[in-house]
């Protein structure tokens, strides 16, 4: 019989925590010295490390959250479920894993339809010590409304620390999308507090899990904005048994070209960021494949061997119109030239056979004529070259870029060469873009990108070509998009990642962000993103939210007498002063940072009570309060009006509990104070 009582649950807990205890006995218990080969032990040696990495156990962790009950038809079953399987000894399930399909009606089945379910059990813990469960009957048509109290408390719990997994809270909507077939590319747009970040990595989670050995042996990729938003998540996946996924931002994905080692103005890097670039880059390569005029001629032996230009330029002809990549082709050549000097070898009598083929195309004077018309490529060296011969760049670039445009790409002090210059992170992504015209980029098994509206045209791209056999779950919301070179559209960013077909989704029930909060945030949209659908708080907590003009300490002094994280939210420009402004108050806290941290300033990045943050790398956190400095002067922090009101916008959407907006002034786009909280206006 299943418990059902509490102490009948915490035995079962401490049963569960017994025999994952063993399993990782077992796994320790085992070693490489069977494995045929040293490869064989290499590979078991890793494979038993990544399984005890997944059979970690974190005491304050819970085993399992939740319990469903089978009707009789299903065999009257009860099964807990959890973040990971764990089997007793005779090898029945203790707790069965979230992504089994087992565990899929805990999230989907409703009274309407139960899904074979009579019963589905939530459980409440604190420090991984079971305290309370709560049930709900799928079965009783007289049963009050779907409300879980348990399930409110862990959505609504104060956090301290990087992003955690919401693996007990996963919404009906959510589910379905983190279950999605493998060869679906999805966009998932969602407004502030919907919890699309989290959807994605548990889509990754799920597929790691569903496709294991597809995944693991070509490749799972998380795409983040920036390293400070990749640390706050970095602990969703480990937490989940899944340590298999590489992180990296847009810049390190494309680090295998260079460093970033300059900065532009937003109009260049918005115009390289176009998708017309890719075809001047195409022509760019392109260009240098020659036509021949002279023959070749081939000595060998006694004999000389010649092959007219215009039988070359059919040969090179062909091999363009396989549409191969640039150094394939370039690879081919001789070998197709050879192949002419074979067929009169034969038309005179000779029976030529691989060898002599192969030779041929070996010989110095097929291989230098090939060179000739197909020259060997470098990314940085056609890039370069655009970027400082006006001449070739007018020609590659006619009836795609103007003259001021053109103009506004060659480099006013060029460097001294292609290894000399100082390339941008747009510069990256098109020598990106030419080495894939060169030669093809590998593809993995998925890719999860965030905050994915700020990607360029030329960004999404380099995605897609690193997806060409795989799929993409794509997140991101339009009403957030803060780069000049951002989407306009899902529809145009998915042909730029090469999946027309992709389906879009719309998350709009906001279970992070306080009603009251949203609502006033949401003033904004219809100067940012007037078409998007507004979202709808579904928390029964309005939450806080309160304005100020006082002083920034003032500020933050209700918020930080409360449990839970605290993020103080300032204008890029006035940081340094905040940071002054801090310090003199004696106040501790740790700062938000672009840049790399050490290990030790990693671990406390989120840890601290009280966050000092950029509104530039606000996106993609959440605090339980959020104290927003100056909103006039995060607006006009940003190149364009428009810009600065989604800046703000994201800005606004940071707290799960409480916000207090200091200001000297607010932007017109609000609309003054909000009448119902005009009595909690500060001095």
């Amino acid at each position: 019989m299943p418990p059902d009582d509490l102490d009948a649950e915490r035995e079962h807990l401490a049963a569960s925590r017994q025999d994952l205890a063993r399993m990782r006995k077992k796994v320790e218990s085992l070693d490489s010295s069977t494995a045929g080969n040293w490869v064989s032990a290499e590979i078991l040696d890793a494979t038993l490390a990544r399984r005890l990495e997944q059979l970690a156990d974190d005491p304050d962790v819970p085993l399992f959250f939740g319990r469903i009950d089978r009707t009789a038809d299903l065999g009257a079953e009860s099964f807990h479920i959890g973040r990971r399987h764990i089997s007793d000894s005779a090898g029945d399930p203790m707790v069965v894993d979230w992504r089994a399909p087992v565990s899929v009606p805990f999230y989907r089945a409703s009274r309407t339809e139960p899904m074979g379910l009579t019963r589905r059990r939530r459980y409440g813990f604190s420090h991984g010590e079971l305290t309370a469960f709560e049930d709900e009957s799928l079965t009783d048509a007289g049963a009050g409304p779907e409300h879980s109290a348990i399930l409110e408390a862990e959505i609504e719990r104060p956090r301290v620390g990087p992003m955690r997994d919401i693996v007990a809270t996963i919404q009906p909507e959510q589910d379905v999308l983190v279950r999605a077939d493998l060869s679906q590319t999805i966009v998932v747009q969602g407004a502030p507090g919907t919890g699309k970040t989290a959807v994605g990595l548990h889509r990754a989670a799920y597929l790691l899990y569903a496709h294991r050995d597809q995944l693991t042996r070509r490749g799972v990729l998380i795409i983040g904005p920036n390293a400070s938003f990749l640390r706050y998540i970095r602990d969703v996946l480990p937490a989940l048994g899944e340590i298999e996924a590489k992180q990296a931002t847009i810049g390190e994905l494309v680090a295998i070209h260079g460093a970033v080692r300059t900065e532009e103005p937003a109009p260049v890097a918005t115009l390289k960021g176009d998708v017309r670039l890719a075809e001047v880059l195409r022509r760019a390569v392109w260009s240098h494949v020659g036509d021949p005029e002279e023959a070749l001629v081939v000595p060998r032996g006694s004999r000389r061997w010649r092959v007219p230009s215009y039988e070359a330029r059919e040969a090179l002809e062909g091999l363009r119109a396989n549409d191969l990549r640039y150094a394939a082709g370039r690879a081919l050549l001789p070998r197709a030239l050879a192949h002419r000097v074979l067929v009169q070898m034969e038309r005179s009598g000779d029976s030529p056979d691989d060898r002599v083929h192969d030779a041929v195309a070996r010989a110095k004077p097929v291989k230098d004529y090939a060179t000739a018309l197909w020259p060997d490529l470098k990314p940085a060296r056609v890039l370069f070259r655009l970027f400082t011969d006006a001449a070739w760049l007018a020609e590659v670039a006619d009836g795609l870029l103007s003259e001021a445009e053109q103009a506004s790409l060659l480099w006013e002090k060029p460097p001294r060469s292609a290894g000399a210059a100082r390339w941008s992170l747009a510069d990256l992504v098109l020598l990106d873009e030419i080495a894939d015209l060169l030669d093809r980029t590998p593809s993995v098994a998925h890719i999860v990108a965030d905050e994915a509206q700020d990607l360029s045209a030329m960004m999404l791209r380099a995605l897609g070509r690193r997806s060409t056999t795989g799929s993409l779950t794509i997140l991101g919301d339009l009403a957030q998009a803060t780069t000049p070179w951002a989407s306009s559209s899902w529809a145009d960013a998915l042909a730029h990642l090469g999946k027309p077909d992709g389906h879009v989704e719309q998350l709009t029930r906001g279970f992070r962000v306080p009603a009251d909060v949203i609502a006033y945030a949401t003033r904004l949209l219809p100067h940012i993103a007037p078409d998007l659908e507004p979202p709808v708080a579904v928390r029964r907590t309005r939450g806080d939210l309160t304005f100020t003009t006082s002083s920034i300490v003032e500020a933050l002094g209700a918020a930080l007498a409360r449990p839970g994280s605290v993020g103080l939210i300032v204008p890029d420009a006035s940081l340094a002063a905040v940071r002054a402004e801090l310090t003199a108050a004696g106040l501790s806290f740790a700062e938000i940072a672009l840049a790399e941290l050490s290990a030790d300033d990693e671990e406390t990045e989120f840890d601290a009570h009280l966050d000092l943050v950029p509104a530039s790398l606000a996106k993609g956190l959440e605090f339980d309060h959020v104290v927003v400095s100056d909103p006039t002067g995060i607006v006009a922090g940003e190149p364009d009006r428009d810009t600065g009101l989604r800046r703000l916008y994201v800005c606004l959407t940071r707290a799960v509990t409480s916000l207090v907006v200091r200001h000297d002034g607010l932007p017109e786009e609000l609309g003054g104070v909000p009448e119902r909280v005009d009595a909690k206006v500060g001095a």
